[in-house]
């Protein structure tokens, strides 16, 4: 018997759901292929809020999707070394992805994790499992992260204070835990900062928003997850189950 949106087995789950959690597309993008009549379950058209069982067989474009059974192990999570400006999702031009160089064993597609903006690098995270991608997004929202800042020239006092505050455009602020000098001469100063929560984008603008010019800015730690010095620029590793559970089981990963 076809699935159909009303009472199914136990552990049914929307059919846009599954494919999150497979990493094949966000819910929205699953629920424009149900739109589009792309999608199939068991040989009629997929419906919006229909839910799927592990026996269902879901079909995109005519071509099988497997599904992994409840007690198949979640797709890893990798730990990159991004160099600034390298592309991360999507290549750009002649060059090569870090989500392109991961084992095709891992998934189809890869979810980034509060990504970095594109001019910038050091650590990320990247999993194809959606419902592990939703857990550490979350999770890091209530984390400290640390950044090491490539600044034109020093910072004086009025700046330094300016980014301990925090304020974003919107009114909203970010807290800082730490702001400190980290070396550095001549017209290039570094200085390593600590925040919690806050994205890559957020420590950007909060830096410009000061009147100070960012040439470069590496993201170094997420909680008590920090970027091994023995990972090279542009090349990753699995994370293991305790460095996984570290940032997902974080203390503040609740906040």
């Amino acid at each position: 018997m076809g699935a159909s949106p009303g009472a199914r087995p136990g552990g049914a789950e929307r059919v846009q759901k599954v494919l999150a959690q497979l990493g094949l597309a966000s819910r929205r993008e699953a629920e424009d292929w149900i739109r589009a009549g792309r999608l199939t379950v068991n040989g009629k058209p997929a419906a919006l809020g229909m839910r799927v069982i592990a026996q269902d067989q879901i079909k995109l474009d005519g071509r099988l999707i497997r599904q992994r059974t409840p007690k198949s192990a979640p797709a890893p999570v990798f730990i990159c070394h991004r160099s600034p400006g390298e592309p991360l999702l999507t290549a750009r031009a002649a060059a090569t992805s870090m989500a392109s160089r991961l084992p095709r064993r891992a998934g189809l597609r890869f979810i980034s994790i509060s990504p970095l903006p594109a001019v910038d690098g050091g650590l990320e995270l990247l999993t194809a499992d959606g419902a592990v991608a939703s857990r550490l997004q979350r999770a890091m929202r209530g984390m400290e992260m640390e950044f090491s800042l490539r600044v034109r020239g020093e910072l004086s006092p009025e700046q330094q204070q300016a980014i301990r505050q925090g304020m974003r455009d919107r009114g909203t602020a970010i807290q800082i835990v730490l702001l400190e000098p980290s070396g550095g001469e001549a017209s290039n100063r570094w200085y390593r900062l600590v925040a919690v929560g806050a994205s890559g984008n957020e420590i950007r603008q909060l830096i410009e928003r000061a009147a100070v010019t960012l040439v470069r800015m590496l993201r170094t730690r997420v909680g008590k997850l920090t970027l091994p010095r023995s990972l090279p620029r542009s090349h990753w590793r699995e994370l293991t189950s305790e460095e996984l559970a570290s940032v997902v089981d974080s203390p503040g990963s609740d906040r």
